[in-house]
């Protein structure tokens, strides 16, 4: 498997990482960039759920315990990764339990691990358009400081880039109408009337620093852009997930 482990200043008991589309057994428009094995974990996309299962498995084999897989929906709905039951709806989770993992899939929208300084509190949240124009991330941060985190540090995973993230003004709309200072995140896009291109970075950033999260991270990929590494829904329709995931190691 080619992981990506963030570069940030987490405490040394927090562990995250982030998978790439390398390393699995999916095939076809699973796969890898180079037709070979692809690391695809979504039961949800029409792969063969034998293929799914191997690489999932591939990826507990690095993880402390079975990751606790949400149904995502696009909300604001934040869980315990640790009592949580089945599959729950929701597209955010935090732990404070060692060795429990917080887990969310993408492939385009923005993945945020984020701990608090202290290493006692770790979280994930799923951040497409709707879930962060929605609440997701202050709902995350939310709970997390309600389980005793104060300083809470955030990384920005692998997301669509701000060279291929495409709008219309609703998009425009849901940001701006709560925060003036969003629209800074869009700009027209050359050639195309009424289409506007997003940094779902620097609208996450912002999401961030408004609910008191200042130590921010991430933020430089581009999952349209960078084949070779990563699924994309916006490049290729059908598609797989890759997961980033979080939690907390023994002090």
């Amino acid at each position: 498997m080619q992981l990506i482990t963030p570069r940030w200043d987490a405490p040394a008991n927090v562990a995250a990482v982030s998978t790439t589309r390398t390393g699995g057994v999916s095939l076809g428009p699973y796969a890898g960039a180079d037709g070979k094995g692809g690391l695809n974990l979504g039961i949800h996309v029409g792969d063969v759920p034998a293929h799914v299962a191997a690489n999932r498995a591939l990826l507990r084999g690095v993880l402390p315990a079975e990751p606790a897989w949400l149904n995502q929906v696009h909300g604001t709905t934040v869980v315990d990764a640790a009592t949580a039951a089945d599959v729950p709806h929701a597209d955010a989770s935090v732990s404070s339990a060692v060795g429990s993992v917080c887990v969310v899939q993408t492939a385009d929208c923005l993945p945020v691990l984020l701990c608090d300084s202290k290493g006692s509190v770790v979280g994930a949240a799923h951040a497409g358009w709707r879930g962060l124009a929605g609440g997701v991330l202050q709902a995350t941060v939310a709970r997390m400081r309600q389980a005793g985190g104060k300083e809470i540090i955030a990384w920005m995973g692998p997301a669509i880039g701000p060279e291929a993230f495409e709008v219309g003004p609703d998009v425009v709309d849901a940001f701006v109408c709560g925060d003036a200072q969003a629209r800074a995140a869009f700009k027209p896009y050359p050639g195309h009337s009424g289409k506007y291109l997003a940094d779902i970075y620097a609208l996450a950033r912002g999401v961030l620093r408004s609910a008191g999260v200042e130590r921010i991270w991430g933020g430089d990929c581009c999952t349209v852009g960078d084949a070779g590494r990563f699924y994309s829904y916006r490049r290729d329709k059908i598609t797989g997930r890759m997961a980033s995931l979080i939690w907390l190691k023994p002090a």
